[in-house]
């Protein structure tokens, strides 16, 4: 059983375990990152503060460590916590009030029109400049990373929910290949809303999982070949689509309501 460090005094607060057992054996990996992210928001673990290791995760939330080591990944991608070998996982020092700040906009469900088309345009904004520097400043664990996501996302069919973390953290791998510490931190909310976004995008709209797929592939292609300026126009082609995928998802919610 895991012992508590108080974080602001160092000493233990007891027996007591942090995380609980997870009920729902659906989107597992989701499920542990809402409960680090909470415990993170609740202060239970402060910005540099030592995360329990793999073999407690998974004691705690009694899943495989296959499930632990993906939700880690993300987390580490987001920028919430840094994985160094042979130490263990911090939470990270940089994201201090910009993460608590983060994780409380994580809790508020955007799913009116205007909050996901500003979610769209926000995107539109980042992510181009993101592509461009991720293009020039990379290193072979970026690309072996955006490799992988893509073949994930060519594997993946019918779960909706899957496409939309993989997806997703493709461009959060992308924004971490950028080497500006910065841009994890201003996706931060934006990234972790929309998983459930693109879930209902990939749901609704036919074509969104072969769209998706060309234009990481033309962004990957772009980036190692260090190709900035066709990285930025694949992001920005690849972001006009989902623009139009986002409307078309949201045309269809508010035909199934009437």
């Amino acid at each position: 059983m895991l012992e508590e460090i108080n974080l602001t005094s160092g000493k233990k607060m007891g027996n007591e375990i942090v995380f609980s057992p997870l009920e729902s054996r659906e989107q597992i990996s989701s499920l542990i990152i809402r409960q680090i992210e909470k415990a993170i928001l609740d202060k239970k673990y402060l910005p540099g503060a030592k995360l329990p290791s793999e073999f407690d995760l998974c004691n705690q939330f009694g899943v495989s460590r296959t499930s632990v080591r993906e939700a880690l990944g993300t987390l580490e991608a987001q920028g919430l916590i840094v994985i160094q070998k042979g130490r263990g996982m911090f939470v990270n020092k940089l994201s201090s009030d910009t993460v608590t700040n983060s994780l409380r906009k994580y809790l508020v469900r955007m799913t009116d029109r205007n909050y996901v088309m500003d979610l769209v345009h926000a995107r539109q904004i980042l992510e181009p400049a993101i592509a461009f520097y991720a293009a020039l400043n990379h290193n072979d664990d970026d690309i072996k990373r955006l490799e992988e996501d893509i073949n994930k996302l060519k594997i993946c069919q019918e779960d909706y929910t899957e496409l939309a973390n993989i997806d997703t953290l493709f461009h959060l791998h992308l924004a971490r290949a950028s080497r500006n510490r910065i841009m994890p931190l201003l996706l931060d909310p934006i990234h972790k809303l929309i998983p459930e976004i693109k879930s209902s995008v990939y749901e609704t709209v036919g074509d969104a999982r072969d769209s998706a797929l060309i234009w990481h592939q033309k962004i990957f292609d772009a980036v190692i070949k260090r190709d900035a300026k066709a990285a930025r126009l694949a992001m920005e082609e690849h972001l006009t689509i989902a623009e139009e995928h986002a409307e078309r998802m949201l045309a269809a919610q508010k035909e199934t309501k009437s």
